[in-house]
């Protein structure tokens, strides 16, 4: 019994001793801690530093895909005969210089449809769905006023080709043009009508829905009147109007020398053919937007002997420079066509832009703004294009005369300012 006592309190004494063992240790439990502050979440931050490395590393790639230029266009509408000879025109630079800066370019075209609110949906397509770092458009002032106002508000630059309206520039940080502008273009077709033709007095009729002729007709007239001529007469009409007889009619009736008509080529060519049925006989002359082939078709012999301004190009001419002699050789290479200059227009554009993204070594759209401010003597097929401090083509002005059915280039004007 005592043996059984004995042990039972040997037993006792062990589990007290034990316990009291696990007391002492309790305090170490917080030894794990150091373990959790070592440099555990180090080593897991050094492959989250990487992730951030990778965007530089990934750069040269993304440096290596292809340049997305957006083009916008009446490609129906109105002026689709304009917008189809542009567009050939870029197409056709295109496939001369389909890369630069070692990366391909990729052109996304849109129709403008002629319509000033599809313009600016064109052009937000362009920049917002295929990335264009830049846009080339478009003909007509209107529509390129439309469109310039999305691409200034994105600060994507835009490269116009036949927009000769100020208001496309005015005021615009991204905003150019490779043509001339209207106060150029109706001071000299205002030079010529007074100083080779020898008008003293003129006649106006004006599409009055239309921001390019109204502006036109204002610039001839005041350069006219400066040169000492007198304007005898100054009529409207509404663009798609077929019927012209009244107010040639009331012009006839104020005899003058020359009437000026800055219209599109089609209204321009039914008010010729209204004008021979009335016995026109004194002179008319209209803007660039009668540089059209189908003019001769649509207004037959009604044209013959009629002139008008035009950009420093047309097959006829006597000397051309190399580019220009390039151009017209190639097209008529490939096409059965004769070469318009708005096709060359349109040609000139993408070749000015695409000097600029080199000139910028970049395709930011930044860098291609600013370099193609800093545009200077660039050779292209419509001459030599200097973009002055108001984003517009500082160029000489061509008149052309419609001879035997065909065009013919008969003068280069510097005007009269």
């Amino acid at each position: 019994m005592k043996k059984g006592l004995l042990l039972g309190l040997i037993v006792v004494i062990a589990v007290i001793g034990f316990m009291m063992m696990q007391g002492q240790k309790t305090p170490e439990a917080p030894a794990p801690e150091p373990a959790q502050e070592a440099p555990a979440p180090e080593p897991a931050e050094e492959p989250a530093e990487e992730p951030a490395e990778e965007p530089a590393a990934e750069e040269p790639v993304a440096e290596a895909g292809p340049i997305h230029i957006g083009v916008y266009l009446p490609l129906t509408g109105q002026n689709a005969f304009g917008g189809q000879l542009e567009l050939d025109g870029v197409r056709m630079a295109h496939e001369e210089k389909p890369e630069v800066l070692g990366r391909k370019v990729e052109l996304f075209v849109v129709d403008n449809k002629s319509d000033k609110v599809e313009s600016a949906n064109a052009v937000k397509r362009l920049i917002e769905r295929e990335k264009a770092v830049a846009v080339i458009g478009t003909y007509g002032s209107s529509l390129a006023m439309a469109g310039g106002e999305v691409a200034e508000s994105a600060g994507i630059p835009m490269v116009g080709t036949s927009c000769t309206n100020p208001l496309v520039t005015q005021g615009k940080k991204y905003i150019f043009r490779v043509c001339f502008i209207d106060p150029l273009q109706g001071a000299g077709a205002a030079t010529y009508a007074n100083k080779v033709i020898g008008a003293t007095k003129a006649a106006l009729l004006t599409d009055v829905a239309n921001d390019y002729a109204v502006g036109l007709a204002g610039f001839f007239e005041r350069s006219f009147v400066k040169l000492g001529g007198e304007i005898v007469s100054k009529l409207n009409y509404n663009s798609g109007d077929q019927d012209f007889t009244a107010q040639l009619t009331e012009i006839i009736s104020k005899e003058p020398d020359i009437l000026f008509i800055p219209a599109y080529f089609a209204e321009g060519a039914i008010i010729m053919k209204q004008a021979q049925e009335l016995g026109v006989e004194f002179q008319i002359m209209g803007g660039d937007a009668m540089d059209n082939p189908q003019i001769v078709e649509i207004g037959g012999d009604a044209v013959e002997g009629f002139v008008h301004t035009t950009f420093p190009y047309d097959p006829s001419m006597e000397e051309m420079n190399p580019v220009a002699r390039q151009f017209t050789d190639n097209w008529m290479a490939k096409r059965s066509d004769d070469p318009n200059v708005n096709a060359a227009l349109g040609y000139d554009s993408y070749m000015i832009l695409i000097d600029a993204i080199e000139r910028a070594g970049s395709a930011d759209p930044e860098a291609i703004t600013e370099a193609l401010a800093a545009t200077r003597d660039f050779e292209g097929v419509t001459g030599l294009t200097t973009i002055n401090e108001s984003h517009d083509a500082e160029k000489p002005i061509g008149i052309v005369q419609i001879k035997d059915g065909k065009k013919q280039y008969i003068a280069t004007i510097a005007p009269e300012l």
